[in-house]
């Protein structure tokens, strides 16, 4: 397999972009049901603004969010792994957390799928409490389900920061970073 000048067999890396839309689905999937939930002390300041928002839109927005975030995060985790194989970190470097770049990697790896597991596990609680637990309730959600959302604010934070170190500091899949390499190598061999 041929590889190009960023270590893959494309022009650019698949996993970056799809952790974009993961978490952008995800960050609207909660703040929309936290929306819903505070719906009744916001419904001055929408009815004000004059939308015409109702509680079950909001937590329709949510639930088809979630939903897709975990059926993206597949593809998200899929491609990062396939990259992940293909990745020719710079040597000697450590990041600011302190990590290697094998460890850097493991640790985004796991990370990677635990995350993915509970954004899965998270889309079927979503789902029981829409349909069967809270199904004739005007809040849809549980505020536990809520905090937990939160949190995973935080990890997916942490997780991310992980990634960009790879890519920022050990120059994982970074065409440009590869190029420059490339470049220096070749400056130093000529007289």
């Amino acid at each position: 397999m041929a590889l190009g000048s960023n270590d893959l067999p494309y022009v650019l890396p698949i996993h970056p972009n799809l952790v974009h839309l993961t978490l952008g689905l995800f960050i609207i999937a909660i703040a929309f049901d936290i929306a819903g939930a505070l719906f009744p002390l916001e419904r001055r300041v929408f009815r004000f603004l004059a939308l015409p928002v109702t509680r079950s839109a909001l937590h329709d927005v949510g639930w088809y969010n979630l939903l897709a975030c975990s059926v993206v995060s597949f593809f998200t985790v899929t491609a990062g792994f396939y990259e992940m194989q293909l990745a020719v970190p710079l040597p000697g470097i450590t990041s600011s957390f302190g990590l290697s770049s094998t460890g850097s990697m493991l640790w985004h790896g796991a990370g990677g799928l635990l995350l993915l597991m509970v954004i899965v596990l998270m889309a079927v609680w979503r789902g029981f409490q829409r349909y069967v637990w809270r199904r004739d309730m005007g809040r849809q959600v549980q505020w536990s389900y809520l905090a937990l959302g939160i949190v995973m604010f935080a990890l997916l934070g942490v997780h991310g920061t992980i990634g960009a170190q790879l890519a920022v500091e050990f120059g994982v899949h970074v065409t440009a970073n590869q190029l420059l390499a490339a470049g220096a190598d070749l400056r130093e061999a000529l007289p």
